[in-house]
């Protein structure tokens, strides 16, 4: 049987590029994973101290949305791993290159949230309700602006600095796309 075509910029075949995507993407959630565990042992230590007893209904609703946030998060940045076990050497490594990018994504939403919770939570019962707001709020700004607006205006750029397709696009797009799914059409 006749070796497929190399598919990509890189000379590598579908099958190739799905291997490297998403060793690409277990490298990007080994990153986020290790903070959704700091977080979410965080919040689980938080109900057993003393302090807790003192929290208001609003705080103790933020703690448990926020608890449950960060539950969901690692499920979802966990999920691909099972997904691969599942369907390992079944052939469907593009599939699970795919959803599992999905999931990513839908992690990183979520982690917006738990960490905008958790930082909302924390200045709340410090300093007041306001600067809790405040702080709840640019951290979700922040957050947003760094995970969703900058790969957008670095995408953007790369796109308009070199020819589409050129080799300067495809590293910068890769990179700043968020994961495999930008590195794919960059590839």
């Amino acid at each position: 049987m006749a070796e497929p075509r190399p598919c990509t910029a890189r000379n590598e075949t579908p099958l190739q590029r799905a291997d490297r995507n998403f060793v690409e993407l277990l490298q990007e959630l080994r990153v986020t994973q290790t903070g959704v565990q700091i977080l979410f042992a965080f919040l689980l230590s938080l109900a057993f101290t003393s302090r807790f007893e003192g929290l208001d209904t609003v705080q103790r609703v933020t703690y448990v949305v926020t608890l449950l946030l960060a539950v969901l998060a690692a499920a979802l940045f966990t999920a691909p791993a099972a997904l691969h076990r599942s369907l390992f050497q079944q052939g469907a490594k593009p599939r699970i290159v795919q959803v599992s990018s999905r999931l990513a994504t839908a992690g990183l939403s979520v982690l917006v949230f738990a960490f905008s919770g958790s930082v909302l939570l924390v200045v709340d019962v410090t300093t007041g309700r306001t600067g809790g707001i405040i702080a709840g709020a640019a951290t979700f700004l922040t957050c947003v602006g760094l995970w969703g607006v900058l790969p957008r205006l670095v995408r953007r750029a790369s796109g308009s600095a070199s020819a589409p397709g050129g080799a300067g696009t495809a590293s910068v797009t890769a990179a700043g796309s968020g994961g495999p799914e930008g590195a794919e059409r960059a590839s």
